[in-house]
């Protein structure tokens, strides 16, 4: 069941309208900030949030360019040191002095950043299915579909699109569950006409994505400065953009980190997976103890 949520829009210092939707208990001792891979926007976490405890409080973003937030005029905005400029802005509107983030694949390099920029606001970091070596062969796989779908004729259509896509990554996926993968994915205009609900200028982020060692050496340096920040690393068994081998050495590099594997899952986890929960919620219990 899609769990029911309040809206919140702020301006970014650019002067773009950004969405976000907050869902429990704005009283909570533990707010946690939800932010999306490339494709994605704040419903995404939807059936993660369904499968947490109620009692705290989330924030999933819809980042420029995805969702209900406004498309950016200049394309080169899209990128992950933009989007942690708006992230900042969105805590000082709300407030939020301290605060935890969940981040799939983009949403975790945007997190690294956030880290980086304001230490002591943030409470501890779950990086979903992301590190700081991103396989050549993900990157790849993703570029040959970004901003580049068929248009689809409806709903079902839409489904069997997102499952053409993405059924390699969850073999197990129950049939049903496509359709909720595809309205998670697609939005319907008024028209009638379902699209998808991201600008495909955001592929061109990925032209300027080079892995390699001067890459993934920045990216270690970055991730050393999540050292005092407790972390969370999920990773999907089967994920072709983070290898077994640089999730142990995050692991190993990161004094207070813990890996939780998903099972015959791909690039990247829903978070709604018994293993990925039961990893979260344990964290968060952490992170709350501390508060």
């Amino acid at each position: 069941m899609t769990p029911a949520g309040e809206d919140i829009t702020w301006t970014s210092a650019d002067g773009l309208s950004l969405y976000a939707k907050a869902y429990g208990p704005a009283a909570s001792k533990l707010t946690v900030l939800c932010l999306h891979g490339l494709t994605r926007n704040h419903k995404d976490f939807e059936p993660m949030i369904a499968a947490l405890p109620g009692h705290y409080r989330f924030i999933a973003v819809d980042v420029r360019g995805r969702g209900r937030s406004a498309f950016d005029p200049e394309p080169n905005n899209y990128n992950p040191a933009i989007y942690a400029r708006d992230m900042g802005a969105l805590l000082d509107k709300l407030g939020i002095a301290r605060v935890a983030l969940i981040g799939t694949s983009m949403g975790g390099l945007i997190s690294l950043l956030m880290t980086r920029r304001m230490p002591k606001r943030i409470a501890g970091v779950v990086l979903n299915d992301v590190g700081p070596v991103v396989e050549k062969a993900g990157i790849a796989r993703i570029a040959g579909y970004a901003g580049k779908l068929r248009p689809v004729t409806g709903w079902a259509s839409a489904a069997e699109a997102v499952k053409t896509i993405q059924g390699a990554a969850f073999p197990e996926l129950p049939e049903e569950r496509w359709m909720d993968f595809a309205r998670r994915t697609y939005r319907e205009l008024p028209t009638g006409e379902v699209v998808l609900d991201y600008d495909p200028n955001i592929a061109r982020s990925l032209g300027k994505v080079k892995p390699g060692a001067l890459t993934n050496f920045a990216l270690w340096r970055m991730f050393g400065g999540l050292k005092k920040t407790p972390l969370l690393v999920v990773r999907g068994e089967t994920s072709d953009i983070l290898s077994e081998k640089t999730a142990l050495e995050m692991v190993r590099r990161h004094p207070d980190a813990k890996l939780a594997t998903v099972p015959r899952v791909g690039h990247a986890p829903i978070l709604d997976e018994p293993g990925a929960v039961s990893a979260i919620i344990d964290f968060l219990a952490r992170l709350e103890a501390k508060a």
